[in-house]
């Protein structure tokens, strides 16, 4: 763990110092303090030295926090959060993961992969949301043949530590109480905007219904002109590339460039073992909306590329509308953050499956799932 925490703080380095080089050589000025604001076109920075701005525009691009519930113990030393987990340089013979969501799995298969015994203490009835149930019943079952153990409908109630030093975890489950013993347990319920110390209230700036982030439009401007908000603090998606985007949507906005953002085209990956992907439309909102569907499957174990892996897990399946064109697609298998791309690329143009059907993918690659799954839009799998 050393080792891997060491890399890791290295090229997460690496990547700080990329884009300070990059604020340098575009001479943006940066001033590290904390930013609140005045009114409407007035801000103030708390630094060295306390700086007052007016603006033209203004971009609010202060992400997000780790969630933190209230449950009794959650400050307890044994019981830390995905910040801490991160820089946790001696590995665990056990741990508990309180939340079944994205943030959640990807720690527990990295832990499972490491010879950690991992139990996961979900209040749904099911692992992540975001996914379709089929998809969600698969990493389910890959899960407990890793030997990872699930408690789903359960509701954690208090953190403990026992005598000899380990954390108890107490939860509810069926009208019963239950207790999970390990040597460290997880919080991993997810992320909230960062809005403290904002002084939003000394704005007209107005948050979301649910007052968890700040409220935008698909220009990505908040209620108060030429003020927008980008990322994770307008909380419409929580991830990366989605803020990035978002982030040159309000640009393009401000220089005259009338631009909305569509939340349809964001891909979104779960870095699990195997890996989770999906764009676009799910199967299971196109079947409550009742939209007029067609799906397109296709199992990695048709794969030559996949057999030679080793990773014959998983499959992708392809969804086209009533008029052929591409609206959603989930990989769930090996190299599935790359293969997502293709299928964004089709919603993004609006593409229909012939599009992908004409394409030619080189031999033996993953990537072939993605044609195999298209083809079985029509004419059917090749290699199945």
């Amino acid at each position: 763990m050393p080792k891997i925490v060491e890399r890791k703080d290295k090229i997460v380095q690496k990547l700080r110092d990329g884009v300070s080089y990059l604020m340098n050589k575009n001479h943006i000025e940066v001033i590290k303090g904390t930013a609140s604001f005045i009114d409407n076109s007035h801000v103030k920075i708390s630094a060295d030295k306390e700086y007052h701005y007016s603006f033209n525009d203004c971009i609010i691009a202060t992400g997000s926090k780790v969630s933190k519930p209230s449950i009794p113990g959650i400050d307890l030393p044994v019981v830390m959060d995905s910040t801490a987990a991160l820089s946790l340089v001696k590995l665990p013979q056990s741990i508990t993961i309180v939340g079944g969501g994205v943030i959640g799995l990807e720690f527990a298969f990295m832990y499972a992969n490491l010879g950690v015994k991992v139990t996961i203490v979900e209040f749904l009835d099911h692992l992540i949301s975001c996914v379709d149930c089929d998809i969600a019943d698969s990493i389910l079952k890959i899960e407990e043949d890793r030997g990872i153990k699930i408690e789903l409908s359960s509701k954690v109630t208090s953190f403990s530590k026992s005598l000899t030093g380990e954390a108890i975890v107490a939860f509810e489950k069926d009208g019963k109480q239950n207790y999970c013993v390990s040597e460290k347990v997880l919080v991993a319920i997810g992320r909230q905007s960062r809005l403290e110390d904002l002084a939003l209230e000394n704005t007209s700036i107005r948050l979301n219904e649910r007052g968890r982030g700040i409220s935008v439009d698909s220009h990505m401007e908040t209620n108060v002109k030429h003020i927008y908000a980008v990322g994770d603090c307008n909380n419409i998606i929580q991830l990366a590339h989605a803020a990035a985007e978002e982030g040159m949507i309000a640009v393009k906005n401000i220089v005259g460039e009338k631009c909305e953002f569509d939340k349809s085209k964001i891909p979104s990956v779960i870095f699990t073992s195997p890996e989770i992907a999906t764009v676009g439309l799910l199967e299971d909102e196109a079947r409550k909306k009742g939209i007029p569907y067609k799906v397109g499957k296709f199992s990695y174990v048709g794969n030559g590329k996949a057999l030679t892996m080793g990773e014959t897990e998983g499959y992708v399946k392809i969804i086209k509308n009533e008029k052929d064109i591409i609206i959603g697609g989930s990989v769930i298998g090996a190299d599935a953050s790359s293969l997502i791309a293709p299928i964004a690329l089709c919603i993004t143009n609006g593409l229909t499956d012939e599009a992908i059907d004409k394409t030619v993918f080189a031999h033996p690659t993953t990537s072939e799932v993605i044609r195999e799954a298209s083809l079985d839009l029509s004419l059917g799998s090749f290699n199945e």
